[in-house]
């Protein structure tokens, strides 16, 4: 008995090691798994996550649901880690994509196992049973420019951050934001599609590149949730608070004091905890062989009616209702 309890011990340690916060779940072989990949650990919008899957966990003790990711934005890291909960058997995965097309063959040998796959902000993958996005994409990168151009006054240079060129939704969003500009011939869209890799020192260090380069520059539209901090503090430091319009992805307590300088114009956001509860629902429904149809109340706020539709591949397409944009005026309405 001493040797098994060893070699048990063993094992949940060389889990732990790889997948901080699940060690001993996933060898739960009573419980169906449904382990929830994020781009990249230890960050505001991806804590933030964490605690809708530890909240699905708790309000369904009957099933197993962990968080993991990368300890930086690296799809070839999230790959890993992917093939690493694939081996261990888990029953099903609640993705969020760094890049989409990097994970495809992935995600396809997942679902030959008989694993269920569901994705976040990829609504281009191809191999997953159903993607789960908060809103119409661009619709929400569509209204982050409208926003920015109210503030430029709808004139003036103006440019965009990416987390990657890889990141299906963040070059969604940046291309619905120049298709809304281009009602306003007088903006001029310089150097766009900064990578960040959602990384705000970096970010800072471009957005003063950028402000050096070009000193005329009126705004900045950005979509990693840590982009608006970097671009902000640049804007800050610069003393052009107020005078520089910045809109973009990001959470209202991260983002507090910039807005409340004027750095930060708007943020644009959905609840990261409502959006991996909803993926965990969603793979909860499939696991137990349920449909996932158009109209549907997942039991999540912002995912009360969601709509259905054929997604990329042979999956679904599940989109809710939950858009926020938020400034000086009222981001205190949305705490987190």
């Amino acid at each position: 008995m001493k040797t098994v309890s060893k070699r048990i011990l063993i094992g949940g340690v060389a889990i732990a090691a790889l997948l901080t916060g699940t060690a001993g779940t996933l060898m739960a072989q009573q419980k169906p798994v449904i382990a929830t990949v994020v781009k990249i650990s230890g960050i505001p919008w991806f804590d933030r996550m964490n605690t809708g899957v530890e909240a699905y966990q708790k309000a369904n003790p009957d099933v197993v649901a962990t968080q993991s990711g990368p300890a930086t934005a690296d799809a070839a890291q999230q790959l890993q880690i992917i093939q690493d909960l694939i081996a261990k058997g888990v029953n099903a995965l609640a993705v969020v994509p760094m890049d989409p097309a990097v994970i495809e063959g992935t995600l396809k040998r997942a679902m030959d196992r008989g694993i269920v796959v569901v994705t976040h902000e990829a609504d281009n993958q191809k191999n997953t049973q159903a993607d789960v996005e908060a809103f119409d994409n661009s619709d929400y990168g569509s209204a982050l420019n409208v926003r920015l151009a109210e503030c430029m006054g709808n004139k003036g240079k103006w440019t965009t951050f990416v987390g990657s060129l890889g990141s299906r939704t963040h070059i969604q969003w940046v291309t619905a934001g120049e298709e809304n500009a281009k009602k306003h011939p007088d903006m001029q869209l310089v150097d766009p599609n900064n990578e960040s890799f959602d990384d705000a020192n970096g970010t800072y260090e471009k957005a003063k590149e950028i402000l050096r380069k070009h000193p005329d520059i009126k705004g900045f539209q950005t979509s990693a949730g840590n982009d608006v901090l970097g671009v902000g503090r640049a804007i800050d430091e610069a003393g052009l608070s107020g005078k520089i319009c910045l809109v973009g992805t990001g959470l209202p307590n991260p983002s507090a004091d910039l807005l409340e300088s004027g750095a930060i114009t708007a943020i644009g956001f959905w609840d990261p905890q409502k959006a991996g509860m909803a993926m965990n629902a969603v793979a909860r429904l499939l696991l137990e062989k349920k449909q996932v149809v158009d109209g549907m109340d997942l039991g999540v706020p912002g995912y009360e009616k969601v709509t259905v539709k054929k997604g990329a591949g042979d999956g679904l397409l599940v989109i809710g209702n939950g858009m926020v944009l938020a400034d000086k005026a009222t981001f205190k309405e949305h705490l987190f």
